[in-house]
């Protein structure tokens, strides 16, 4: 029986059950969604379980819990370390979502004729984590599982993953490994699949402002006090240069440039400026002068402001000059740049570039280290043939313009790679409103995944 008959007896029960999941609203960063996120833990637990797996255990940190579980085979085989979350972002705005983001339905779209699971945490990172649950449950019903699993799904990476170093610290024998896989990216397209070689790092700060002691008349003030709503605008323009250069002293000093060959190699990956605007609705693109829109999204350093507020904004009008106002702030990164660094070159230009008139303040949040895969690596090879088994092609590499700050960490605290080994599509509006996973995404990653176990094992056993 080949390894996808078991997966096509199975199809509508995989999805049902992922279905199931979603429905939970694993949100960590509100806590009125606490329980959720713990129900979520319990829900992951009970599906590792069912799927095979041993040792199962909710394992508490200062956070939210870690779900683990294992299959041990032969002490002599590799081992592979399997990470996924299972918290998502917040659904917020609401009334953009065409059907509620935690009741999931499947609809065909133009990209997805055979459908797709529109719901919060179908791409990120349920529907991609859940495959590997799955995954194991095909190798245990199509002859066996050729190396050892670890799985290591976590609740806190939408919010940083803040506790993941202490757990990794406290649980280093548990989760020793020859290689981690993480799904938690994505490919080209469903016709020309790719494996993600880097990401990038991360600096993520809170901004504010303060002006007057308290909100004032517009009327009777205005023109004379300091607006900080006005004053916040105009330093976060001058963030960037006319040459889309971010415009902090120092910033640029240890950012790594890739050579000509290398930028050669990138640029074979398929891509068309104006299927891109199309695809967003845009009429013109920006960013950095001298890059191309795929190496401004990779392997450049950005700075975005993802949210700003103050003063009045509810319905009708309030004449007022704000107390203060706030701005949320991430700056991705690209090797060497250290995200401390970053962050203390950050708020130090901020705090000069503010007058007198104001009191400004820069709280940092989380961040974390660019990542860069190898190629030349077992793990890195068994996904290429893996991938090139199911979809026909052979993979390319590529950079994402992402940050999973965690990948650093696992190889600094447990000495192993990780192979990046996505599923989903720039299109899945992870993040956003109406977010959604392929089925065919789905289904063939879970395909793909028990592949590369076999792959992987049988080049480990080689050398």
């Amino acid at each position: 029986m080949s390894s996808s008959s078991y997966l096509d007896s199975q199809k509508e029960r995989f999805l049902n059950e992922l279905l199931d999941l979603l429905r939970i609203p694993s949100v960590s960063a509100d806590p009125a969604y606490q329980k959720d996120v713990v129900r979520m833990a319990e829900a992951t637990a009970e599906h590792l379980r069912k799927a095979g797996a041993r040792n199962v255990e909710i394992l508490e940190t200062p956070g939210f819990p870690v779900v683990y579980g294992d299959y041990f085979v032969d002490a002599a085989l590799p081992t592979v370390l399997v990470y996924g979350h299972y918290d998502v972002q917040p659904p917020d705005p609401i009334e953009l979502w065409t059907s509620g983001p935690f009741e999931p339905v499947v609809k065909k779209t133009e990209l997805h004729p055979e459908g797709a699971v529109f719901a919060r945490g179908a791409c990120d990172d349920k529907g991609q984590f859940f495959m590997h649950v799955k995954a194991l449950e095909v190798l245990i019903h199509e002859g066996g599982v050729p190396c050892n699993l670890k799985f290591m799904i976590e609740g806190e990476e939408e919010v940083g993953s803040a506790h993941l170093a202490w757990f990794l610290e406290q649980n280093k024998t548990k989760l020793s490994c020859d290689l981690i896989l993480i799904s938690d990216t994505g490919i080209l397209s469903n016709d020309q699949p790719s494996i993600c070689t880097g990401l990038r790092g991360l600096s993520y700060v809170e901004v504010s402002v303060t002006g007057p002691n308290r909100d004032l008349h517009s009327g009777l003030y205005g023109g004379a006090v300091p607006n900080p709503i006005n004053v916040l605008t105009r330093m976060i323009a001058s963030l960037h240069d006319a040459d889309g250069r971010i415009a902090v002293a120092g910033f640029y000093d240890k950012v790594v440039e890739l050579s000509a060959e290398e930028r050669a190699e990138m640029a074979k990956a398929p891509h068309s400026d104006e299927a891109y605007k199309k695809a967003l609705d845009l009429k013109g693109l920006e960013g950095e002068k001298g890059y191309s829109t795929p190496e401004r999204a990779s392997i450049r350093p950005t700075l975005d402001v993802n949210g700003i507020w103050g003063g009045y904004t509810g319905e009708g009008a309030k004449t007022v000059i704000p107390s203060k106002a706030f701005a949320k702030i991430s700056m991705r990164l690209v090797p060497d740049q250290d995200p401390d660094e970053i962050t203390e070159l950050f708020s130090r230009h901020f705090r000069s570039i503010a007058p007198e008139s104001v009191t400004v303040e820069v709280h940092p949040h989380h961040g974390g280290r660019a990542y860069v895969s190898p190629i030349d690596t077992l793990g890195y090879q068994a996904a290429s043939e893996a991938m090139e088994a199911t979809f026909g092609k052979k993979p390319i590499p590529v950079r994402s313009g992402g940050s999973i700050p965690i990948v650093a960490l696992f190889e600094r605290e447990l000495g192993a790679k990780s192979i990046l080994f996505g599923f989903g599509l720039d299109s899945d509006a992870i993040h956003s409103p109406n977010e959604h996973y392929g089925l065919f995404n789905y289904y063939k990653g879970t395909e793909t995944i028990p592949i590369f176990y076999r792959r992987f094992a049988a080049l480990s056993a080689r050398h």
